[in-house]
């Protein structure tokens, strides 16, 4: 074989970063070493796979073909590497994990003292992202997410679910009065989303026995921002269990129109891409954060 691995690494880390001088500091290598690697490779196999123009470098034909070929082998490597630690009860190496904002702060940041005490060799990279990722693009390689999948080219692994509730604090309660009638609402301050629209629909119904879709006097694409705002009292929320949850049980916040309320349950999925071999270090915290909420409902 003539191509090596390091070369693989760093043609398929240029085109993630989209230029040398990115890849050379995700490498920890020079610019010039990476551009000979880069030229190496070319020179190989004896056909061009990046294009460089005045502002960005660009795959050509045979360059794509190579990076599918140059992902796989890397794959498998870290696979090969991976089930020997595995074998060693032992999972290494760096784990990219993304979740929204509000569920990484809620749920996966409390739970990682656990994980770190039982599987010290694991790296974690969290990002928190708000929308959909891309997670070929953003290097994810397990990703938390909320509410229905969409994506088929997701493997998802469930993982629980959370309800949703309509709360406020005591005080916008006391200064403002309790909605006893949902279409009391009319006359509050209501916090809801920015996007998407179906996170203005609350577990309510209204005048003509469908859903409530409320009309947010204050929005928000984080739901985080959401629960501050509630809990400072500047409004009526409908938030997710594990959003509330300590909330509820200390006060801060008091679920509305209780026995009204629909259950609706959100479906919660670690999803990663079904091409993806999936790798030891990911079973097991996928595998942490199962058994830790199975011990720790949202709705209790």
């Amino acid at each position: 074989m003539k191509t090596t691995l390091d070369e693989l690494k760093a043609f398929v880390a240029v085109v993630d970063s989209g230029s040398i001088t990115a890849a050379a500091e995700a490498l920890g290598l020079t610019i010039s070493a990476t551009s000979r690697t880069l030229a190496r490779l070319e020179d190989k196999l004896q056909t061009t796979l990046l294009r460089r123009t005045t502002r960005r470098l660009e795959l050509t034909e045979e360059g794509a073909a190579f990076l599918e070929y140059a992902r796989t082998i890397l794959a498998t490597v870290d696979e090969a590497e991976e089930q020997m630690a595995a074998r060693r009860q032992q999972p290494v190496g760096r784990l990219r994990v993304d979740a929204a904002t509000p569920f990484m702060l809620h749920v996966i940041v409390p739970l990682l003292a656990g994980f770190r005490e039982r599987y010290p060799q694991v790296q974690l990279e969290l990002n928190s992202n708000e929308g959909i990722t891309d997670l070929i693009e953003k290097r994810t390689d397990v990703a938390f997410r909320i509410g229905v999948l969409r994506d088929s080219t997701l493997h998802a692994r469930p993982i629980g679910h959370s309800r949703i509730r309509v709360v406020a604090s005591s005080e916008y309660l006391r200064q403002y009065g309790t909605p006893t009638r949902i279409a009391q609402l009319r006359a509050h301050t209501l916090l809801g989303f920015t996007h998407p629209g179906s996170l203005n629909e609350w577990p309510l119904t209204d005048a003509d026995g469908g859903p409530l879709v409320i009309q947010p006097a204050i929005a928000s694409s984080s739901g985080e921002t959401l629960r501050q705002m509630a809990v400072n009292g500047l409004g009526i929320a409908c938030l997710s269990d594990f959003l509330t949850r300590q909330d509820r049980r200390e006060g801060r916040l008091v679920q509305l129109f209780a026995k009204q309320t629909q259950e609706v349950r959100q479906p919660i999925n670690a999803v990663y891409y079904r091409n993806t071999a999936l790798a030891a270090r990911i079973t097991c915290f996928v595998d942490h954060v199962t058994q830790t909420l199975g011990q720790r409902p949202f709705d209790e």
